[in-house]
């Protein structure tokens, strides 16, 4: 059985050509500071951070949240999406956007999901590569500790094969590192439902059920483990 045979069945609920180094260090490892479990996290990326196209207006993000409530930890959570952006406008914004969030907070983490408009713009696979690794050592370097999300296909096979190498970039980075890294392209690339739902929503975003689909996806990529839940 697959990966994605594991998806319960009901969701309704809720190009630059720039030669960079592609050769990466690993990050610093993240210490969980001593005392109560304050933890501020931040989600940082594009639309599908955002939520964009949800008729219900939760997304992925508000999805995940909502499972994530336990009595020894409290949790509050920053979504910083922005339509349109790439890994580059993330890498611009997020040390500006995110210290405020993390700000007298025993413990800071740190979600990026980017990668659709990496590929839609053609930007280079080093580019990419790049612009996520520095990301992510410069959290490593804070103590922030990290996860990142991948981006979903669509229903254009050009910009799939294109998406495709992104997931493959990103994945390298995070393994490199250590840091826990949800693929969604691989998974929902054939899923019925994810089609479905791209169809109905115009071919690129997802709907209701496709933001669940991503969120089962995230829940179950190691998300409890990260935040060290103890389930």
């Amino acid at each position: 059985m697959t990966f994605v045979d594991h998806f319960p069945n009901d969701h309704s609920q809720d190009s630059s050509t720039e030669d960079v180094p592609t050769e990466f260090n690993p990050s610093a490892e993240f210490h969980v500071n001593e005392g109560p479990r304050d933890i501020a996290l931040v989600f940082i990326g594009d639309a599908y951070v955002a939520g964009y196209g949800d008729p219900k207006g939760l997304g992925w993000v508000s999805r995940v949240v909502g499972r994530t409530a336990h009595g020894d930890v409290d949790i509050t959570a920053y979504q910083l999406g922005v339509r349109d952006e790439t890994s580059a406008d993330v890498l611009a914004r997020w040390r500006i956007e995110c210290p405020p969030r993390w700000k007298g907070h025993s413990e800071k983490r740190l979600v990026v999901a980017v990668g659709h408009n990496d590929a839609v713009s053609g930007m280079s696979t080093a580019r990419v590569r790049l612009n996520l690794a520095n990301i992510l050592d410069d959290a490593a370097a804070s103590g922030v500790a990290a996860f990142a999300v991948g981006p979903t296909p669509t229903l254009d096979t050009d910009l799939n094969a294109r998406l495709e190498i992104v997931v493959e970039a990103q994945a390298d980075v995070c393994a490199r590192r250590g840091v826990p890294y949800v693929d969604c392209y691989r998974p929902l690339i054939s899923h019925e439902q994810w089609h479905s739902d791209l169809g109905a929503a115009g071919g690129v975003y997802p709907g209701q059920a496709g933001y669940g689909l991503i969120a089962w996806l995230v829940l179950h990529g190691g998300w409890d483990q990260w935040l060290d839940l103890g389930r």
